[in-house]
């Protein structure tokens, strides 16, 4: 078996769809307690910061991306603000549906909510 390379990280960006893409700015900002700088690259998002070298992601909202439960799983860096970012999330038109809890291992913390546009979410902090 051929030896793989080891990259410096496994994620380099991350979409979460939209139907409203106000709307989820709005949640998202009030959420994490952040700005997100909107942006059109062949569709209209709203980035998450990060440093120049950090990964991020953005809310899209493309006709071909649909929000619901069912997709991928992004788990949004909380470091230091998971329980205030988890108490948020109900008065931002979300529902936390699984409360913060240990991650087994010692991996940290996580909150699993469904955002405004009915994705589920996971807010960590280690």
């Amino acid at each position: 078996m051929e030896e793989t390379k080891v990259k410096k990280d496994s994620l380099t960006w991350f979409e979460i769809p939209t139907a409203d893409l106000d709307r989820a700015t709005t949640f998202y900002e009030t959420v994490m307690g952040t700005k997100l700088r909107r942006e059109v690259f062949g569709y209209p998002l709203a980035m998450f910061p990060a440093s120049r070298e950090g990964v991020t992601g953005a809310l899209v909202l493309a006709p071909e991306r649909k929000p619901g439960p069912a997709g991928t799983m992004v788990y949004l860096n909380c470091q230091g603000e998971l329980d205030a970012a988890a108490g948020r999330v109900k008065s931002a038109g979300g529902e936390v549906l699984v409360p913060v809890t240990a991650v087994p291992g010692g991996f940290g913390r996580y909150a699993l909510i469904r955002d405004s546009e009915g994705n589920h979410v996971s807010l960590h902090s280690s």
